[in-house]
């Protein structure tokens, strides 16, 4: 409707990432951006499952620090 597409913002977001952090912060975008049109409170879940799954990656990443 806007014009803009998830790929671009999910692109432009995570460019200089890799691996888990990359793909993690993309679905987190995806699910974000589509919620209201596709699978409402459904594809929010999803997100926060994506948000909890890379917030445990970052914090065992600190941790070898």
């Amino acid at each position: 409707e806007t014009g803009l597409e998830a790929i671009d913002a999910i692109e432009a977001f995570t460019f200089d990432l890799k691996g888990v952090e990359a793909f993690d912060t993309g679905n987190i975008i995806k699910y974000i951006c589509r919620w209201k049109q596709k699978d409402g409170v459904r594809d929010l879940k999803k997100a926060q499952w994506y948000l909890n799954h890379l917030i445990n990656h970052v914090e065992k990443e600190n941790e070898k620090v």
